[in-house]
């Protein structure tokens, strides 16, 4: 049975009583039931393939060429790459300190201290699941897509004749990509750290290979002048003022730029988690930015004509990167098969980050549940003769199918849920960096890995950052405004809060305690 009795803070100031993580991790609360095999660059593999910098800028570019184009993209990329990174460095110095699958949830608990640890715990906890969950179903959606674009272009081409698959047909491939997923996740963490490593590898000479092949094969590329200074207005949403269009086209970063968590999730899984948590986190951040500039500028060298591109009666159905693939292979060539094959790249790097995803979403679900979070815990929390979390995988990617059902009834209804991928998860991020910088101010014990005198203004800088995403990423992205054209964002993050916040109310606060020891069950 497992005790009820919340993790007192006299145990958690940060002393190796011996070089063993397994011994961290009881000073913490915790016995070890994972298997703790990942090495650094496999910590690593798993938060980068996650990032996946091709799954990000090729799913929102037509956000970026719709609000500013080239310049919102070009320069937006290195300063939501700087802030992003600010907000690691954050999480960096905590993931040292409080090295555990429960991550975010586990810190603001600590953080807090006893009387407001429990709720500061539940409400990160749950932002964090349903804002990983989100991601989950937006990344393997975002496939589903691509492969019904990759099959258009495939058979002749919008202009050409080619299949169109209905929404039923989207929905099948999303669910049959997550059937793989959680069959792939359900391996020993042993040969799905090999699978993540070759995901890692894979985006980044996918990203090679995609920024020089193509602008190389183009028959028409853009000047230099046009990738660094233009501004484009012609959005057709009404909106007109360069500072708004420019932030509107931010997203594509902060979306791409997401998901570093994972490195958190997975280290009682990690050896030497308190130093290669905080190192995974913060590498999978510094090299995504490096690389995604790189594909963000190489494939806008490829760009010439912004309206045709997101043109929906275009070939590949306004998709403005299979557009772009496709039109630089066919105009020297006389076919777009090499497109195609470009395409085959990134949608096997989607493939991987939704592999990923579901990796991380299990260890935060398996985390929850030991500590009595989540309804059913002792079924989420169940760990396989392979040291596996195996009901959190399965049911992980259950959820995120049931999430994009939504979509079936209204496309508009299943943006505004997956708009607390971004969101919703940066909320999470936020809060232990606030309490961290507020009442844990003066009593923070930091690991290994430490910001020194600067983590409190650094923290702050992370805070101030998410409210201010939080805001922006709300405002409307159309005008007139109608029930089509809404920004959801705020009524979904909003609703999700209010749920949260009422359950607590209602019924956890009597029984949630927050972090619970499990040594002696």
């Amino acid at each position: 049975m497992e005790t009820s009795t919340m993790l007192a803070d006299a145990e958690i100031p940060y002393i190796r009583l011996h070089d063993s993580d397994d011994s961290r991790l009881n000073q913490l609360g915790y016995k070890q039931e994972l298997s703790r095999s990942l090495s650094a660059i496999a910590n690593f593999s798993v938060t980068f393939s996650i990032i996946s910098i091709l799954t990000g800028i090729t799913t929102l570019y037509n956000q970026g060429l719709t609000y500013g184009g080239p310049v919102t993209m070009v320069y937006g990329w290195p300063i939501i790459g700087l802030l992003t990174l600010i907000v690691g460095l954050s999480m960096a110095e905590i993931c040292s300190a409080y090295p555990t699958s429960g991550g975010l949830y586990f810190w603001s608990a600590k953080l807090c201290g006893n009387d407001w640890g429990p709720f500061a715990s539940w409400l990160t906890g749950w932002f964090n699941i349903v804002g990983q969950w989100a991601v989950t179903t937006s990344i393997d959606f975002s496939l589903a897509q691509l492969i019904q674009v990759i099959i258009l272009l495939s058979t002749g081409g919008k202009n050409g004749g080619g299949y169109e698959a209905s929404k039923y047909v989207v929905i099948a491939f999303h669910g049959g990509i997550l059937l793989l997923h959680a069959t792939l996740n359900s391996l020993p963490i042993s040969l799905l750290s090999f699978f993540g490593q070759l995901a890692a590898a894979w985006n980044v000479l996918g990203v090679f290979v995609l920024m020089i092949l193509i602008p190389l094969v183009a028959t028409e590329r853009a000047s230099a002048k046009f990738v660094f200074t233009h501004f484009n207005m012609d959005n057709g949403e009404g909106i007109n003022s360069r500072i708004y269009i420019f932030v509107l086209g931010l997203l594509l970063s902060q979306y791409t730029l997401s998901g570093y968590d994972a490195s958190a999730h997975m280290t009682e899984e990690t050896k030497h988690a308190d130093k290669n948590g905080p190192k995974g986190i913060i590498s999978s951040i510094g090299i995504s930015i490096i690389v995604g500039w790189g594909y963000v500028l190489g494939i806008t060298f490829a760009v010439t004509d912004i309206p045709h591109l997101l043109n929906p009666d275009n070939d590949s159905g306004g998709y403005a990167i299979a557009e772009i693939f496709y039109q630089a292979f066919k105009s020297r060539y006389g076919n777009g098969v090499g497109g195609i094959i470009c395409l085959g790249i990134v949608a096997v790097a989607i493939f991987f980050c939704g592999m990923s995803s579901i990796t991380s979403n299990s260890r935060m679900a398996y985390a929850f549940s030991r500590d009595g979070a989540m309804p059913l815990s002792s079924y989420w929390h169940k760990v396989n003769k392979q040291e596996v979390p195996i009901n959190a995988v399965w049911s992980s990617a259950f959820i995120a199918f049931c999430m994009a059902l939504t979509s079936l009834g209204s496309i508009v209804a299943f943006e505004a849920m997956v708009s607390i991928a971004t969101i919703g998860l940066y909320l999470a991020y936020a809060m232990p960096i606030f309490f961290r910088v507020t009442l844990a101010r003066k009593s923070f014990n930091p690991g290994p890995f430490n910001l020194g005198r600067y983590g409190v203004f650094i923290g702050w800088i992370a805070v101030l950052w998410v409210v201010t995403i939080s805001v922006l990423f709300s405002l409307p992205v159309a005008y007139p405004i109608t029930t089509k054209t809404l920004n959801y964002t705020p009524v979904a993050v909003g609703g999700l809060f209010i749920l949260t916040v009422s359950s607590w109310i209602l019924s956890a606060r009597y029984w949630f305690k927050g972090p619970i020891t499990n040594i002696n069950s």
